[in-house]
């Protein structure tokens, strides 16, 4: 008697692993009927970042592009052009990489554009505390932009990655705005060139 029931719970489950095999099939031909390639399925971090590129709400001076097309959201670029403070007329590029566990980790940022700055350094990293210790997954992509923005309008020597600029700005401001200047015009300031970004 147990080996019959053995038998037959066998065959029930080669049943029940078939029926799932076909109701999978038919999930993946109902998926495809473009006829196209295999839908790909969005990662919770991808699904997110997608909302909140769908409710980005710029200022006027900052445009976001994606160099690898649409497909590859995860990867983009954000172009700020302060319209205030001491970088004036400058164009800054930032590369964003985000993750497939975003937001529960902040994305990745970098300069791209070589800037003379207290909160950037040569390398193009950029010390905002949103981006660190006080990033929440309750924070967006728009509030990273308008954190970055807000380096420009108002650097911050308390926190800096670059201690000459911050040493500058803090104990004389004429020559940190002289140094932003020539930096961004395309020169020296001390033994670092700074390609021009205006």
């Amino acid at each position: 008697m147990s080996a019959t029931w053995t038998v037959k719970m066998f065959s029930e489950n080669r049943t029940m692993i078939k029926l799932f095999k076909v109701k999978e099939k038919q999930r993946e031909l109902a998926e495809n009927a473009s006829g196209g390639p295999p839908v790909k399925k969005q990662s919770a971090g991808e699904l997110r970042l997608h909302k909140d590129i769908s409710e980005l709400n710029l200022p006027q001076s900052c445009t976001i592009h994606f160099p690898n097309g649409k497909d590859d959201l995860m990867n983009f670029e954000v172009s700020i052009r302060p319209d205030d403070g001491y970088y004036l007329g400058g164009t800054f590029l930032f590369s964003f990489q985000v993750s497939p566990i975003y937001p529960h980790e902040a994305p990745k940022v970098k300069c791209k554009t070589k800037v003379y700055h207290p909160n950037i350094d040569l390398e193009g990293n950029v010390c905002l505390n949103i981006l660190r210790e006080d990033w929440k997954p309750v924070l967006n992509i728009n509030t990273v932009i308008y954190g970055l923005y807000h380096l420009f309008t108002e650097p911050n020597y308390e926190d800096p990655l670059n201690h000459d600029a911050a040493a500058v700005l803090r104990e004389n401001p004429r020559l940190f705005e002289s140094n932003v200047r020539r930096a961004m015009s395309g020169g020296y300031v001390g033994q670092t060139f700074f390609p021009r970004c205006i």
